[in-house]
């Protein structure tokens, strides 16, 4: 049995595989965030720090069905993904307080003070986007950022589609603008009142606030994308962004190699 031991462990070092590795897969982890609830994440790669945010009814690993997430490795970065919550393996609170004043924009500045990052670029798609957007106002350590498939309604506080989709995830049936939504959401086992939080809480950015933004900004969006607002208006709002468009709608062009290049093209 000894030889055996010795036998599998020379076997291992020669072909490059540690003992560790060969016996267990790599997973994410957990932080408990500023107010006790507690984040997936997942951190890979050993360059600069690219946070990547989900849009709404997402998880971290729907990042890895395109093509951004492997693009971005290849070229050694070190990627972030996470559940935002209400979201995936993350907690789902069901209280005002947990969704009110930036919380979620909050628990990806703690993630990344928890693991000592400086600075970092941030990418978001659709609604991962309105996050980004706070985060480019609120904390100075993002160096460029990536708006994806988000034109400038979340600009608005009062934005028609956000409150229709709070008032349907709360069950009201007359808000037919979002039926679309309401038939994947209930095609899903998703926690249809951390959803509803969400929405009720999903924070807008102001032109005032965007006008103050200094850092690139890169505002890409399908062409066949008409959801969200117009782009070219955002684009006017914040002084240092440019626009681009590659194939797709909202619901395919994050997963593309033209996304993918065009973000990392930026990024240089």
């Amino acid at each position: 049995m000894k030889k055996l031991v010795i036998f599998t462990l020379l076997c291992l070092v020669i072909f490059g595989i540690s003992p560790v590795s060969a016996q267990t897969k790599e997973e994410g982890a957990y932080f408990t965030s500023f107010d006790n609830t507690r984040i997936y994440y997942e951190v890979k790669g050993d360059g600069y720090p690219v946070v990547l945010i989900h849009g709404f009814t997402g998880t971290s690993q729907g990042w890895k069905r395109g093509k951004l997430y492997d693009e971005l490795l290849k070229q050694g970065y070190k990627v972030i993904i996470m559940d935002q919550r209400g979201n995936g393996k993350s907690d789902k609170p069901h209280t005002d307080n947990a969704y009110a004043n930036d919380a979620e924009a909050k628990d990806i500045m703690s993630l990344v003070s928890s693991l000592g990052i400086k600075h970092y670029y941030a990418a978001g798609y659709s609604r991962g986007s309105i996050i980004t957007s706070r985060l480019m106002v609120l904390d100075k350590r993002v160096k460029k950022a990536v708006i994806g498939g988000m034109g400038a309604d979340y600009t608005n506080p009062e934005w028609p589609r956000r409150i229709h989709a709070y008032k349907a995830l709360m069950g009201d049936t007359t808000m037919h603008d979002v039926d679309d939504m309401m038939v994947w959401i209930n095609k899903n086992p998703f926690d249809k009142l951390a959803l509803a939080y969400q929405q009720k809480y999903q924070p807008s950015t102001s032109p005032k606030e965007l006008a103050k933004v200094k850092i690139p900004v890169l505002l890409i969006d399908g062409t066949e994308d008409t959801t969200n607002g117009d782009v070219s208006v955002l684009q006017k709002m914040i002084p240092r962004s440019i626009m681009q468009t590659v194939p797709g709608d909202h619901n395919n062009a994050e997963n593309s190699i033209q996304f993918a290049t065009a973000v990392t093209t930026f990024l240089k």
